[in-house]
């Protein structure tokens, strides 16, 4: 028993099976959808090929690589840019979190059509980009991480503030009156709350009568 679909699960037992990789990689710019062979594929609404007119064609793609205990899952992709142009937009440092998606299928050889649904083995997005250049070549690699990678990100840039609270939360105002916290509110840890905080205009507020915040008090 597998993690593949039924019918592609049972395609791949044949003697003989035509495979394939796809990537898509959402640049702010472009979106660029692309196979590790020549070809057009179309599955889940949506029209890979072979080659883009405008970035090029796949290079080697790196074997996913595990994670240590403090890093999520990566892996390399190479692009081989036919312009500077095209080079120079791939390494931008825009392209850096560009979602980036990886497919595992198989193409029936007699209706030249994807078999069922390919595998959506890897999500991530672009971290380092890597230009390199030589006589007569041009390759871009991206080092994509997994969106596992997220959950290594910390809360420095998080304030108890009106401000910061309507940035993640736009249009919740629950914070709006506090404009200066007396006292310290615990955060993130399961620890004894005050009943109640100071605000420097309107003096001493129950916060949890007033803002209907309990579980913040």
């Amino acid at each position: 028993m597998t993690s593949l679909s039924p019918a592609l699960d049972a395609h791949l037992a044949r003697a003989q099976v035509t495979l394939f990789v796809a990537v898509e990689i959402v640049l702010p710019s472009a979106t660029i959808r692309l196979l590790d062979g020549a070809g057009v594929l179309t599955f889940d609404s949506r029209t890979f090929t072979g080659r883009d007119p405008v970035y090029g064609v796949l290079g080697p793609i790196e074997p996913l690589t595990d994670g240590l205990d403090a890093e999520a899952p990566r892996v390399t992709i190479s692009l081989l840019p036919p312009t500077n142009t095209a080079a120079a937009t791939l390494a931008a440092p825009a392209a850096q979190g560009s979602a980036v998606s990886l497919w595992f299928g198989a193409v029936d050889t007699a209706t030249g059509l994807v078999v069922d649904a390919p595998d959506l083995f890897f999500v991530g997005e672009v971290d380092v980009p890597t230009l390199r250049v030589g006589k007569g070549s041009r390759v871009l690699e991206y080092e994509v991480a997994s969106v596992w990678e997220r959950f290594f990100r910390n809360d420095e840039g998080a304030r108890l503030t009106d401000a910061f609270h309507q940035s993640v939360y736009p249009g919740e105002k629950g914070l709006e009156f506090v404009t200066d916290v007396q006292r310290q509110l615990p955060w993130g840890a399961d620890l004894p709350r005050p009943g109640a905080i100071t605000d420097t205009r309107t003096g001493p507020l129950d916060y949890a009568r007033r803002f209907g915040g309990a579980d913040l008090v």
